[in-house]
């Protein structure tokens, strides 16, 4: 999601390769990537960045590619005008060609239509002037665009992002019903700082084999302990979006100070710790991290097989207790 604006092409392929060689083969993005910061002209810059590198390199047999159709959002794609059957299926089509390839393993509906409480909407979120019959309209008109998408093998997997529990169950039932695509995964944001996910969503995934992907799993860079202390280092997130998305608050910073606490008890890099929680639930499908740098990646990669210790998920558990949704 960096690549074009943060990190060149040629940075992208280096931290690909990096990737791959420690045993990593799954890679996200979006047509409205790159982010840092987001601009109409910019959308597809990843895609294209990832594209080259598959057309280049070979390889596309050893990679899982993910990627996004826009929602609604205000300008960045299609003057915001979001999705249906027939746009899908012509962003599939520019997607392919971003992508330099004839099938994605991975398609993912960025937003839903109906609206979300992802992103801090929560704290406003109000559905009472959704329309079910119209909202499941949109659904079958989505659903058939991806059947027929699957059968042409342009899309191996239809999926969601920012998406509720209901949403998710409704195209569930109508993809069943249908004869469709069904769920396979749902990118929602979770991290030690936000474990929405840990009780609807954690019932759902094990009673219809959904998967949560999370994003923001280090709750942008927070939980390294980087913006400890007032601190914004040049080029970071913060320094682009000051508010981190709104995760920036007074608890926000009381609850990474107990999560780095608990990493300084037992020894433990407080990136991996926190990546390796994630991983550690059992919902979870995979994680998605962005790494600016290759120092970053680095980090990372070798903490990719650390196991947590029972005392520590334990004081984890104590923190996330005396900390809960800390933004």
């Amino acid at each position: 999601m960096t690549w074009g604006t943060t990190n060149t092409e040629a940075e992208g392929h280096g931290q690909i390769d990096m990737f791959l060689d420690h045993g990593g083969n799954f890679i996200d993005t979006a047509e409205m990537y790159p982010v840092n910061p987001i601009k109409a002209e910019n959308c597809g810059a990843s895609e294209r960045a990832l594209g080259t590198w598959l057309a280049g390199s070979g390889r596309r047999n050893d990679v899982v590619v993910a990627t996004k159709v826009t929602g609604d959002n205000p300008g960045f794609v299609r003057d915001g005008r979001g999705y249906d059957g027939a746009i899908i299926q012509g962003a599939v089509e520019n997607s392919l060609k971003n992508l330099q390839t004839d099938y994605i393993d991975i398609y993912q509906l960025h937003w839903p239509m109906r609206g979300s409480y992802a992103f801090r909407q929560n704290w406003q979120f109000d559905p009472t002037g959704q329309d079910r019959t119209a909202s499941e309209a949109h659904m079958r008109d989505v659903l058939t665009a991806m059947k027929s998408l699957v059968e042409a093998g342009k899309v191996r997997h239809f999926a969601l992002s920012n998406e509720s529990v209901w949403g998710t169950m409704e195209w569930l039932r109508l993809a069943r019903e249908m004869g469709a695509p069904e769920v396979i995964s749902v990118q929602n944001e979770y991290s030690l700082m936000y474990r929405q996910a840990d009780t609807d969503f954690a019932e759902l995934c094990h009673n219809e084999g959904v998967r949560i992907l999370s994003y923001s799993p280090l709750a942008t860079g927070l939980l390294s302990g980087k913006y400890q202390g007032g601190a914004i280092p040049d080029g970071s997130r913060m320094a682009i979006y000051p508010g981190l998305g709104g995760r920036k608050t007074k608890r926000a910073f009381e609850a990474v100070a107990a999560y780095l606490a608990v990493a300084q008890k037992h020894g433990l890099d407080p990136v991996q710790m926190a990546l390796s929680f994630v991983m550690s639930r059992p919902f979870m499908g995979s994680t998605i991290f962005g790494a600016s740098t290759q120092a970053q990646l680095g980090t990372i990669l070798t903490g990719k097989d650390l196991v947590l210790s029972d005392e520590v998920m334990a004081d984890i558990d104590l923190a996330h207790r005396a900390h809960p949704y800390p933004y």
